[in-house]
């Protein structure tokens, strides 16, 4: 059996480098906060702190124990949290982060159309390509594209996204339409933020290095010069894909094309998912599982 006794108080120690500090945080005295960590000490045979008149410092042993600690914690609210919320309208603060273009377009919608319907909600939605630390940010959510990195994170697919390399009808009709990957070499390749392009040829995949007289992080910026005849591009589809029905732009390529990638929301494995998380995501993969242009 797991004991309790000490657990809160050396957590509070721990976390405030203090002996009085942690007895305010608990609403204890400082003396019961010291025999509590005394007992634990004694039952642990290890000592957890460096005393000293002047301040407390977490010893190793300490330090391991409290990582441990704090996990338990953690996991101990979590499980209250989320039998509090059981049979209640979700409210309370709900924090997710979504590349910028792909949030504009069909993330923002979604979570507007949440929040319409659960007005309690206060959600924050933070639009950003940057990779944000989600445990050390406190996000309860995050929305990725493309194959994910090996973390610690949990992850849900959402839907899935096609890259296509396209061009101007006229663009072609000067320049000629690439039937190979080697013709490339002879194409003005428009270029994002990675400097090449994604294929896959004879069940492999391929990087192909590209070049072109445009070089930009805006996809849109990317599109409006395929529009205007400039060079090919290589974008997801929801870039490409109404220029593509209406014929503005011609898909080119299509027996190289990489595989679809995913769309992914990932949390952290070791946060409860809570009832309106539960609920969000349900929400965003019915959204973009019928919505999204894959």
């Amino acid at each position: 059996m797991f004991a309790w006794e000490g657990v809160s108080e050396f957590v509070a120690v721990a976390e405030t480098a203090s002996f009085t500090a942690a007895a305010t945080r608990l609403g204890i005295s400082t003396a019961q906060v010291s025999r509590q960590i005394g007992a634990l000490e004694l039952r642990l045979a290890v000592k957890l702190f460096y005393r000293t008149t002047r301040k407390v410092t977490i010893t190793d042993a300490g330090q391991i124990y409290y990582n441990h600690c704090r996990q338990v914690l953690d996991g101990l609210e979590e499980a209250e949290r989320a039998i509090s919320d059981l049979h209640q309208t979700p409210k309370g603060k709900l924090n997710l982060t979504a590349p910028v273009t792909y949030g504009e377009n069909h993330i923002a919608p979604l979570v507007n159309d949440f929040v319409s319907r659960y007005p309690e909600l206060e959600v924050n939605l933070t639009l950003t390509n940057k990779m944000l630390d989600l445990v050390a940010e406190s996000y309860d959510l995050a929305i990725r594209l493309g194959a994910l990195e090996d973390s610690t994170m949990m992850a849900k697919r959402l839907a899935s996204r096609t890259h296509y390399v396209c061009a101007a009808p006229d663009y072609l009709a000067v320049h000629g339409v690439p039937h190979t990957l080697s013709e490339l070499e002879k194409h003005n390749c428009l270029q994002g933020t990675l400097g090449y392009w994604r294929f896959q040829e004879r069940g492999k995949t391929r990087h192909i290095r590209v070049k072109g007289n445009i070089s930009c992080n805006s996809g849109w910026a990317l599109v409006d010069a395929a529009r205007k005849s400039i060079g090919i591009i290589q974008l997801p589809d929801y870039y490409v894909q109404a220029d593509l029905e209406t014929g503005r732009l011609v898909s080119v390529l299509d027996p190289y094309r990489a595989p679809d990638d995913g769309i992914w929301a990932i949390y952290p494995q070791n946060r409860h998912l809570s009832p309106k998380v539960r609920l969000l995501l349900d929400h965003l993969d019915q959204g973009l599982g019928t919505n999204s242009p894959v």
